[in-house]
């Protein structure tokens, strides 16, 4: 019986250690209120458009959306309705060797590097500072955790926003 009782205490200590780390393990794995988590399927995620940008960034972009983006997207719905998440992949550009070998000058630029991941996220209440859109950066798979961040991406999206008011501060458009 004593062994009985003392194994009991021993299996219930080691089942609330477990059951404690694991609780922490979730815990800490929860974005606070602000931060913005990348989605674990974001890469099926359906192609909202393309993009290159030559000067300072220097690369090709895929632009994704969750599938309450790309309603919106396709039915042209503005504001976008809270849910909507829209994730740009950036990888630097460079000209292929391979296909530059067949062709008789580089003409064929694919993705080199990744550089980042961006995120945004419309939550009308969680991100009522923004206009609604919470925005996050990816490096590695890890957040980037640079001091005002979303208040810089605000700040180039409200730019926008004062030229194309109808836009709800998201520079993409859907391509058909």
């Amino acid at each position: 019986m004593t062994r009985m009782t003392t194994f009991g205490l021993a299996a219930g200590m080691a089942l609330g250690v477990f059951v404690y780390g694991h609780s922490r393990t979730l815990h800490a794995q929860q974005p606070s209120a602000t931060e913005i988590a990348l989605p674990p399927d974001y890469r099926d995620w359906k192609l909202v458009s393309v993009a290159q940008e030559n000067g300072l960034n220097n690369d090709i972009r895929a632009i994704l959306g969750n599938a309450v983006a790309i309603e919106a997207f396709r039915n042209n719905v503005r504001p976008f309705p809270d849910g909507s998440v829209i994730v740009r992949l950036a990888w630097r550009y460079q000209s292929s060797p391979r296909n530059d070998a067949v062709f008789p000058a580089p003409q064929s630029f694919v993705a080199g590097p990744a550089t980042n991941v961006q995120i945004s996220v419309k939550d009308s209440r969680r991100f009522a500072e923004t206009a609604g859109w919470g925005y996050g950066q990816f490096e590695g798979g890890k957040p980037v955790q640079t001091p005002g961040l979303a208040k810089a991406c605000y700040g180039c999206h409200a730019k926008l926003q004062t030229l194309t008011p109808g836009a709800d501060y998201v520079f993409t458009d859907y391509s058909h």
